[in-house]
């Protein structure tokens, strides 16, 4: 719940959200004292404590016994109340040997991310039409930026685990996995659609529908 006793909602540049607070000493003028900021429920100021601005856990691994070998521990406004309308969350993602995170994308959020151990290849893919292709190999300590909304994905290349630390502009970015969305969708797309477009036999569409 935003950290707010009452608030309006409106649209900004560049499609993200923002708050405007309402006074305190308005409080008892106005007839509805809690609103949705976000999509959150607001909370009254009152009960307001320091948990709604803290989250504990960070340190411990995330279980990358899946099939993609990879976890990630978010800290957005789902964990921490008080990141509402402050356009900032983290997250931590965990890469067994040979783990990746699959290509997606941040909706509503750039990512800034850090290796804290292990390397990683990385990369992201520019919008249509040049769908350009940026990579980089990163060690301990390194820095790369994933531009909002662009296609990008992290593989753990080595024969040890990786950690590293995800810094986005957003308290709730959205994540959208590619491979899940296009072939796990619900209802499914349609096989006529998918093979049209990967330029594949139906078949080949069930196969990979399948996986999801």
């Amino acid at each position: 719940m935003p950290i707010t006793s009452c608030a309006l909602v409106s649209q900004a540049p560049k499609d993200k959200i923002i708050s405007h607070q309402i006074d305190t000493s308005q409080l008892t003028k106005a007839p509805h004292p809690c609103l949705r900021v976000n999509g959150f429920p607001c909370k009254d100021i009152k009960d307001v404590v320091a948990e709604d601005f803290s989250f504990s856990g960070l340190h411990l691994a995330g279980n990358t016994s899946n099939k993609q070998g990879s976890a990630v521990t978010p800290v957005n406004v789902a964990q921490i109340a008080g990141l509402n309308t402050l356009g900032i969350s983290l997250a931590r993602i965990d890469y067994a040997p040979y783990g990746l995170n699959p290509p997606h994308t941040h909706p509503r959020g750039t990512e800034i991310l850090t290796v804290l151990e292990g390397s990683l290849y990385v990369g992201f893919v520019t919008s249509n039409t040049d769908n350009k292709l940026f990579t980089k190999v990163l060690n301990k300590g390194d820095v790369f930026v994933f531009p909002q909304g662009l296609i990008h994905f992290q593989f753990n290349y080595g024969t040890k685990p990786a950690v590293a630390l995800a810094v986005l502009s957003s308290q709730n970015p959205g994540v959208i996995t590619i491979a899940n969305a296009v072939f796990g969708s619900k209802p499914s797309i349609a096989d006529e659609i998918l093979a049209k477009a990967f330029q594949v036999d139906k078949m080949t569409v069930d196969r990979i529908q399948a996986q999801f």
